[in-house]
């Protein structure tokens, strides 16, 4: 399917200029590079983005980190010395030309090098510029920096993960940088819409704080519903109404070997079939476990006999055989489990990059289809290889200037 999919082309013409680093402007910029959008990354001619070196202990270390493979797919990278004069100019030449201007860096340091909002909307009165921050403008904390866990931290998140008499825990996914990165990237479509029938540019800025609060909506829910802040609750669902709701153990017991199991309190159905599954269709209509309060009083009961059930099969087993059941259920798959599995790959949802120096890398596409195929996945750039090819279509550069630009450190 990687060699099959299509870039969908739906921002083709689209011009990104993507001054951000790590991950949470880099996964919005990529998302835009992924829907078609030609995305060029400005990067330090000295070792590049600082991305690129995160290695986790990789031997070469001459090779890009797999991490910055990750959120760098289908981008160009250009070198520009930034702090220079000249190569500051070649940014803003670039930003004349740019439908889209994106940066995530510390607070104040792009508008310390001159290209901060006001100076790029003077250069072009249409671009869309982007800002990601740690915290909000005016706010407290709007000088303090910030990187995914911060941001976990004080949006609330860490506050609703973990066992009920546990301590806070940082959740897996990175979703104050991806998370906030997939709201910019939606707020900047919309701009760039509105920009066809108005001309008008837009000034954009979301604050990783402000963004987590999108992802614990259904916490507020909870706490509206309670009056008191929403607390931890394990796997089980935030709201505590709904048993079972949780993971329970599988065969042969490694760490991952569970199964989600959950009953809807709207479809009562969902409980009498579990009961059918598990071999205790004795209990339908046992007022002990026949409504959604009965069940919650009888939880540690509820839960035994179901771990009983998923015991004797594996967690693959016990997916399917629930499922097919009408019982939601869903078995806890690992990194290398999803990377190896083949059914991602024939959909195109996880694709294989092909690198200059890495090699052959697995990684997950834009998980979208258009037509019924996702975008194609293309190579990380390495750093500065579009350099020559950008300045000559962006900016009319010819052979001898690009040269130059070199020869004096410019690019």
């Amino acid at each position: 399917m990687a060699a099959d999919g299509a870039r969908p082309g739906c921002l083709a013409g689209v011009r990104v200029l993507d001054l951000s680093q790590f991950e949470a402007g880099p996964s919005c910029t990529e998302a835009l590079a992924w829907l078609g959008a030609e995305v060029v990354k400005i990067e330090n001619p000295k070792g590049g983005e600082a991305g690129r070196m995160l290695l986790y202990g990789a031997a070469d270390q001459n090779q890009d980190s797999w991490y910055f493979l990750l959120f760098n797919a289908n981008k160009k990278s250009v070198t520009v010395n930034l702090k220079s004069e000249r190569g500051r100019a070649l940014v803003k030449d670039m930003a004349k030309r740019a439908d889209i201007f994106v940066e995530n860096f510390a607070p104040g340091a792009i508008e310390r090098l001159g290209l901060g909002y006001d100076t790029m909307r003077g250069i072009n009165p249409g671009i869309i510029y982007a800002q990601l921050k740690g915290f909000g403008t005016g706010g407290p904390y709007e000088n303090n920096l910030a990187f995914d866990m911060i941001a976990q931290a004080t949006g609330g998140v860490m506050s609703i993960t973990g066992d009920a008499d546990g301590p806070p825990i940082k959740p897996g996914v990175t979703l104050g940088d991806t998370g906030t990165g997939m709201l910019l990237a939606i707020s900047i479509l919309a701009a760039l819409y509105r920009r066809r029938e108005t001309g008008e540019g837009e000034h954009i800025e979301i604050a990783m704080q402000d963004a987590m609060l999108q992802y614990i909506r259904v916490a507020l829910s909870s706490q509206a519903t309670q009056g008191e802040a929403a607390k931890r609750n394990g796997a089980k669902i935030l709201s505590g109404f709904a048993v079972p709701s949780g993971t329970y153990p599988c065969k042969p017991g490694g760490p991952n070997d569970y199964v989600y199991v959950y009953t809807s309190r709207t479809n009562p159905a969902h409980w009498q079939r579990l009961l059918e599954v598990i071999g205790r269709a004795d209990l339908i209509g046992d007022p002990r476990f026949d409504t959604g309060p009965a069940r919650l009083k009888h939880e540690r009961e509820v839960d035994e006999m179901i771990s009983a059930w998923t015991r004797r099969h594996d967690k693959r087993e016990a997916m399917r055989i629930l499922g097919e059941a009408g019982v939601p259920a869903g078995a806890v798959f690992d990194t290398m489990e999803l990377t190896n599995d083949a059914d991602f790959e024939r959909r195109g949802i996880m694709q294989t990059m092909q690198h200059p120096t890495a090699g052959p890398f697995k990684m997950p596409g834009w998980p979208v289809r258009f037509g019924g195929r996702p975008p194609k996945l293309e190579s990380a750039p390495l750093l500065g290889q579009h350099t020559n090819e950008v300045l000559s279509e962006w900016l009319g550069f010819d052979e001898d200037t690009i040269k130059q630009l070199g020869n004096d450190k410019i690019i």
